[in-house]
């Protein structure tokens, strides 16, 4: 079964009066390129979140986020008042000797200076709210997986509906083959009884058609591209991190469906190859998001 790149996990687990929160989404990329967005105090422990979640997902563009969201008794910043009415001592009496007015917005100054403002600091991260964190993002990452196992099962179905398309298009070619053989003889001959107007050798002629029409043969591209759709479905059954490897299978199909197109040499021909084309484009955009 194949998976999708496609998928998004979440999940929440509360430790002491804090709500940890893990979100994580991926969608389609070549390789795993991750972004993260963390709270201050876990920014120490990021280069093991990232192996984690590189380990798990592989491929993708990955965006994870970790925060913390406390309870009611967080500690607010608070004011100091004592250093605040230091500094406006120092303004007014500075202002006095140089003759120049405070400021109107001198309390929203006071505010800005060091010290006034005291923030609580950035707690230490204990062994046991990690491992609270890291089980939050086994969880996230496990929802994610299951949202891409669903996501790669809908796109397998797809796949089977277009490659069973593309060969019931490739079968329905057959019956042109012989009436396009018989239109060419005509079209030659009647070619050359016009432009010639002079007797010429039948058997040579054939020869000539024979050699001719073989350049038109499709039997060999008719096999490789039913061949190739069988391969598909078989890598389709081998799990998870066939995606590039269904990405060649595409291009496989698509050089044998071209060449099909460039001998056909009959109109209702060239219309099945187009169709069969509109079929292998919808599968090209859909497998860059397979795993």
């Amino acid at each position: 079964m194949i998976y999708s790149m496609t998928g998004y996990g979440k999940s929440v687990a509360i430790y002491e009066d804090r709500k940890i929160c893990v979100e994580i989404r991926s969608l389609n990329g070549k390789a795993m390129d991750l972004s993260t967005r963390m709270s201050s105090q876990f920014k120490s422990r990021e280069m093991e979140v990232r192996s984690i979640v590189t380990s798990k997902l592989e491929r993708g563009k990955v965006d994870l986020a970790i925060w913390v969201e406390h309870g009611e008794k967080v500690e607010l910043p608070s004011i100091n008042a004592a250093v605040m009415q230091a500094y406006l001592s120092q303004m007014t009496e500075i202002s006095n000797q140089i003759g120049v007015a405070l400021p109107e917005n001198v309390f929203e100054v006071l505010l800005r200076m060091p010290e006034v403002v005291a923030r609580k600091e950035v707690y230490e991260v204990s062994d046991e709210e990690w491992a609270v964190v890291l089980q939050c993002l086994d969880s996230a990452i496990d929802e994610l997986l299951l949202f891409r196992k669903q996501e790669g099962e809908a796109l397998s179905k797809k796949f089977c509906d277009k490659i069973s398309n593309i060969s019931s298009l490739l079968a329905s070619v057959e019956p042109y083959e012989k009436e396009r053989v018989e239109k060419i003889r005509c079209r030659i001959k009647e070619a050359l009884d016009k432009t010639l107007g002079v007797d010429y050798d039948n058997n040579r002629f054939e020869q000539e058609l024979i050699f001719y029409i073989e350049k038109l043969d499709i039997n060999e591209e008719k096999q490789r591209l039913s061949n190739h759709l069988s391969y598909f479905l078989s890598t389709m059954e081998d799990g998870i991190g066939q995606g590039k490897k269904l990405g060649f299978i595409a291009q496989e199909m698509g050089r044998e469906i071209n060449t099909l197109g460039s001998k056909s040499n009959h109109a209702e021909m060239q219309n099945i190859v187009v169709r069969m084309k509109d079929e292998l484009e919808q599968i090209k955009e859909q497998v860059l998001n397979v795993m």
